[in-house]
């Protein structure tokens, strides 16, 4: 890891900040540098909050359901498989909410029998919708008797991991647009899940992410040949379970309600100043205390950069360099098809072959004394300092 050395001088009388109170209530945010929410699945804006989407604003219950089939015996109980998420995921989202949103895990503690095969479903990632539709109707049918759905926010279908027909690649939500009835509840959403045992890293926290409105961050190459994680490398779980750094980007967490309107510097290019910038993955501090944890650049109807600092700390303790990271969003792109882009402030290098998803953007952030100019928007990005506290000094201008 690339190690940054502290400016131990005060930075009180050398910067500038313009902090915005507004309200602290999930994607309301009233700030000028706000993108609005546009028609696309899973949008970057976050002036106005999807009402099709459960918000982690208060803390939510799901129920994990363990589904087996008659072509398998399950070789272990869902109380030993649920280890396996809990409290591993609720952990993580403690950490990144700044213990502002919880999410209670209710473990089915019998197998639910399903009535076919596990190869009767033709279980894949690009699944046929109609087989699909089936499995999750006989899921909901043979859960229905032992299960009451109208005490849970979100239901998790975990299937047996040593069915045959059950393929890891074929996790995901499902989003229904005819709601399913159990329990004098609307089901429109559900978390399937078919994991092998141990699960993919952080896998549960990323399809719980998309029950929260969040995109899917990779890249998906034509023919699945080709990498993954062009985008945003190891930053932000919803690119790569896997990542180094899968704490949610900041704009995430200003989606979501966890970074209210007052930790957030809407930079006015006009009036070049240092800025000050709280390390995304420090300590939650009282709310008269609080100092921003994101900058925003608006850059047009439909874009902005957004500019956070990371360091090796709470979900991001793995992470391979600390610094300043810059990315670009877009409300307008939808899930799946790049809505952030991470700036590269080391584009001649790489760093952390081996661990990395994506090492060429692994040393993407700036350190003390680097810059960066983002040529599409003409924004000049410099990191002239840290304080004794930890806090960052980053000057944002045209470039």
């Amino acid at each position: 890891m690339r190690r940054l050395a502290a400016v131990v001088t005060s930075l009180s009388a050398l910067v500038a900040t313009s902090v915005v109170a507004g309200p602290a209530t999930a994607s309301e945010a009233a700030l000028s540098c706000a993108l609005g929410r546009t028609d696309v699945h899973h949008s970057e804006g976050l002036d106005s909050w999807n009402g099709s989407y459960t918000r982690p604003d208060r803390p939510l219950d799901a129920v994990l359901i363990y589904l087996s089939f008659p072509d398998s015996r399950p070789a272990a109980s869902p109380q030993q498989l649920s280890r396996d998420y809990f409290p591993a995921t609720s952990t993580f989202f403690a950490r990144a909410s700044y213990g502002r949103f919880r999410l209670r895990p209710h473990v089915h503690r019998s197998w639910v029998k399903m009535p076919r095969t596990s190869v009767a479903y033709g279980i894949r990632r690009d699944w046929d919708s109609a087989r699909r539709a089936d499995y999750l109707r006989d899921a909901v049918a043979a859960a229905d008797p032992s299960v009451d759905f109208s005490r849970y926010d979100m239901v998790y279908f975990v299937a047996d991991p040593d069915a045959p027909g059950v393929d890891a690649d074929a996790t995901k939500v499902v989003n229904l647009d005819q709601p399913m009835h159990a329990d004098d509840r609307d089901l429109r959403r559900f978390v399937t899940v078919f994991e092998q045992s141990p699960p993919d890293r952080n896998v549960l926290a990323h399809e719980t992410g998309h029950v929260f409105d969040l995109p899917d961050l990779y890249h998906r190459p034509q023919g699945r040949k080709g990498d993954w994680d062009i985008h945003v490398g190891d930053w932000d779980l919803m690119g790569s379970q896997f990542g180094l750094a899968p704490d949610p980007f900041a704009w995430h967490k200003w989606k979501l309600g966890w970074i209210a309107d007052n930790q957030v510097d809407c930079v006015d290019l006009t009036d070049p100043t240092l800025h000050s910038l709280r390390t995304l993955g420090a300590p939650k501090e009282p709310r008269s205390q609080r100092r921003p944890r994101l900058l925003v650049v608006r850059t047009g109807p439909d874009s902005a950069l957004a500019i956070e600092a990371r360091t090796a700390a709470g979900n991001d303790r793995a992470l391979c360099t600390e610094g300043v990271l810059v990315y670009r969003v877009q409300s307008d792109t939808p899930s799946g098809s790049g809505p952030v882009h991470v700036l590269d402030g080391h584009p001649d290098t790489s760093a952390c072959w081996g661990t990395s998803v994506y090492p060429p953007l692994a040393d993407a952030p700036l350190g003390v004394g680097e810059s960066m100019d983002d040529v599409k928007d003409g924004v000049r990005i410099q990191v002239a300092g840290r304080s004794s506290d930890g806090d960052w000094a980053v000057k944002v201008g045209r470039g």
